[in-house]
């Protein structure tokens, strides 16, 4: 039987109509985007990829920085595993890097020698980055200093608190091995655990108050906040006593970005934000501080420690050396490279211009805002000038990681 022209039109709609739907599906399925993990998060590169290697800080405390990895490094079993992107290491392999390293810097290479020596003992491996081809978001922290009082008073009134005595952990893992890694943060209550208070239920209700959690109280709530964002700093007392705090645990609540919520409201212009406008703009509108401060429902409880500020492996951290990452991608402890840009700041701490920044780094911290392949945060250190960098620093950069040649293990996990 012979087919007229409308009949042919006709199947053929019919049998695109039918295939649409499965031609969605196989693009959907051809193009949904890898996921990041260990394996693929680092890439090695070859020597004619690597950067120049050129350091603008002095490497004395490159060596310093160094020295704190190894201290890290040391409680870890020898046979520890390491992962660098799709290649994996010893711990004790990983310890023979630093101390290389060590003997480089110690040797006081020319900018040359330095770089031809790294190309030539080191494998080098390149983050992807936030869009697959390594760019990186930097961005800073500091050490903030504030007086502070051991008592509540007029003045000092915003207590930083300890941990309490009914927040919990648990390791979901312990209930199923596929949960591995994977925790819920409660307080108890009976025979039950729910989620912890929130900032808001902490901070302007007071769940919190008359309990004895009290490690010392400011003045300041907005410079409380900002405590609670670095994670650690130093509260100078009246008598010139200085304690050192440090991140403990968190209410487990996930961190919500209060600059994000100053741009979508149109109250801070997203060319213009920055710790500091963020400072600004609650101080000169008070009554919205309450607000925007319990917009992050997350809240940061502290402990006293000796030295400090400690990073997440439990090492005092390198001003412009310790860098903190997504540690289920990176590996702690181990040797790094940035390039990316500082500011000039003139006497008035107004920043003046950018310049390029270069140099090796330590992955010693994480953070609750630092996820993915394409986050870095610089530890700063504590002063003006560092305060002033890590409350604009919002520049895009590169980040490689470092290890000595050998024959690497593949992928253990």
């Amino acid at each position: 039987m012979k087919w007229d022209a409308w009949s042919n039109r006709t199947v053929w709609k019919a049998l695109i109509l039918c295939c649409l739907p499965l031609i969605a599906f196989a693009s959907c399925t051809l193009f949904k985007p890898t996921p990041i993990t260990r394996d693929n998060a680092l890439v090695r590169v070859n020597r004619w990829e690597c950067p120049d290697f050129v350091d603008d800080m002095d490497l004395d405390s490159a060596r310093q920085g160094a020295l704190r990895s190894l201290e890290y490094l040391s409680r870890l079993s020898p046979s520890a595993r390491f992962q660098f992107g799709p290649d994996t290491f010893s711990a004790a392999h990983v310890v023979k890097s630093l101390e290389t390293f060590i003997d480089i810097v110690d040797s006081v290479p020319t900018a040359i020698e330095l770089r031809e020596r790294i190309k030539e003992l080191f494998w080098i491996y390149r983050s992807v980055g936030a869009d697959g081809k390594g760019k990186i978001l930097f961005t800073g922290y500091y050490e903030p200093v504030m007086q502070g009082s051991l008592v509540c008073t007029e003045e000092y009134q915003y207590p930083i608190y300890r941990r309490p005595d009914d927040w919990t952990r648990i390791d979901l893992s312990l209930f199923d091995p596929q949960l591995s890694g994977r925790y819920v943060v409660g307080r108890h209550v009976r025979h039950t655990v729910v989620p912890y208070y929130t900032r808001a239920e902490i901070d302007t209700v007071g769940q919190l108050e008359e309990r004895g959690y009290e490690l010392a109280w400011i003045a300041d709530p907005i410079g409380l906040f900002f405590l609670h964002i670095q994670g650690s700093g130093e509260v100078v007392l009246e008598d010139g006593t200085v304690l050192k705090v440090h991140y403990s645990c968190s209410n487990g609540h996930s961190y919500r970005s209060i600059g994000k919520l100053l741009i979508d409201e149109g109250k801070i212009a997203h060319e213009e934000m920055s710790m500091q406008r963020i400072r600004t703009y609650l101080m000169s509108h008070p009554e919205d501080i309450e607000y925007v401060l319990n917009h992050n429902k997350s809240y940061v409880f502290f402990e006293l420690v000796d030295e400090g500020p400690l990073g997440c492996i439990e090492v005092p951290l390198t001003p412009g050396r310790s860098i903190a990452t997504d540690t289920k991608l990176f590996p702690k402890g181990a040797l790094a490279f940035i390039h990316t840009e500082k500011p000039i700041v003139a006497e008035d701490g107004k920043i003046r211009t950018w310049i390029d920044c270069s140099r090796f780094v330590f992955n010693q911290d994480t953070g609750g805002a630092i996820k993915g392949p394409g986050r870095v945060d610089l530890f700063c250190g504590k002063g003006d000038y560092a305060e002033i960098a890590a409350g604009h620093m919002k520049q895009y950069g590169t980040l490689y990681f470092l290890v000595l040649k050998d024959s690497p293990s593949k992928n253990f996990l």
